[in-house]
């Protein structure tokens, strides 16, 4: 099974044909969802015209020791089949995970995440590749940027924004950047000139859709903040989220082309089945209240009674503290959860207050 995997799962080709791209998507899922396969350790071509390298792995490492059926074993068989981001989105969606109370076991050179979750049989995708392999139907569902499901054209379902991203919650935005000596000023300066992006589509589009002729958009691998300085290359188009590595290489901006935040995904026959859609659905609810959450904390205290009507008029509109009853008629016990920064105001008011044991606690999940 591993070594179906390592046929199958390369990274897609921007000229591929959408045909011969189906067609290794449906080999792909074939050979890891089918029930006959669910007890190999690795399978045989399909046909005699099949390429076949069981070793190279083109995601970076060898598959013949990932077993996929360890992973499988013991799952729903209506399970959804997640793509889990790898890449830049990884750790911070392994936190993300484990405060929604889903904690993701990722081993060294596996590409197949455990979660104590039958329901969900995670698969580590780069985001890039993540919305078409939804779209394709090779995966039920995703984690990925939007970026990438405008890029690839992705006909998905988008079941939940998660304003989460590797570094903060702000969206992160694809620029036009160069150098900080560049006479260039506007998109519009750039006509005719040499752009190097990895997101080749979405900034063709972005120039054509403004009438700005003869911009030629070459792929870039990587590294795209040296391109800006090479003789030929009029701009870069590459993702920022504070702008700190614009500056570190001495670039400016120019124009913004897409703003981004991470999505959850779904495959639009997975999201007919009422099963799956289910428990695409309760992920969602656990992961944006993990995310509603990570922004507040817990608030309890012994507050004077007649001091209660104070703190409520304290409280945003929408928040009503919890208050219990103690054995001393004069006290009760208050409980509620706000945002850090009033948490901050508040303790050292309701202490004015006469309250006692004031303590703060984190908040895993904030559902409202």
């Amino acid at each position: 099974m591993a070594t179906v995997l390592a046929r199958c799962a390369f990274p897609i080709r921007r000229s591929e044909p959408p045909a011969r791209r189906m067609r290794r998507s449906a080999v792909f899922s074939r050979a890891m969802y089918a029930p006959g396969n669910m007890g190999n350790e690795s399978a045989a071509p399909t046909s005699d015209t099949d390429e076949w390298n069981p070793i190279v792995d083109p995601l970076g490492s060898d598959f013949t020791s990932n077993a996929v059926p360890a992973v499988m074993k013991g799952k729903d068989p209506r399970c959804v089949r997640f793509g889990f981001p790898k890449g830049s989105l990884q750790k911070s969606t392994e936190e993300l995970f484990a405060r929604a109370g889903l904690p993701v076991k990722v081993k060294d050179r596996n590409y197949f995440p455990t979660v104590e979750d039958d329901g969900l049989s995670l698969v580590l995708f780069r985001s890039q590749e993540i919305p078409r392999y939804v779209a394709d139907g090779v995966l039920d569902a995703g984690i990925c940027g939007r970026d990438w499901i405008v890029e690839n054209g992705s006909d998905v379902v988008e079941v939940a924004e998660l304003k989460y991203s590797k570094a903060t919650s702000n969206p992160a935005r694809w620029v036009v950047a160069v150098p900080e000596d560049s006479p260039v000023e506007t998109a519009r300066d750039l006509e005719g000139t040499l752009i190097a992006s990895e997101l080749v589509h979405t900034t063709e589009r972005f120039f054509l859709d403004r009438g700005i002729q003869g911009v030629k958009v070459e792929y870039s691998w990587g590294a795209t903040e040296v391109k800006a300085s090479l003789p030929g290359v009029g701009a870069i188009v590459d993702i920022t989220e504070t702008g700190s590595s614009l500056r570190a290489n001495k670039l400016r901006e120019v124009a913004t082309i897409l703003e981004s935040t991470t999505r959850l995904i779904a495959n639009k026959d997975a999201w007919k089945d009422p099963i799956k859609r289910a428990r695409i659905e309760d992920l969602a609810l656990l992961l944006q209240g993990a995310i509603d959450g990570k922004k507040k904390v817990g608030l309890k205290m012994n507050l004077p009674t007649a001091s209660v009507p104070e703190l409520s008029a304290q409280l945003p509109s929408e928040k009503s503290p919890t208050v219990s009853p103690l054995l001393d008629n004069d006290y009760c016990a208050v409980e509620v959860v706000v945002d850090e920064g009033t948490a901050k105001d508040l303790v050292p008011l309701v202490r004015r207050m006469g309250a006692t044991g004031i303590a703060t606690y984190p908040i895993n999940l904030s559902i409202h």
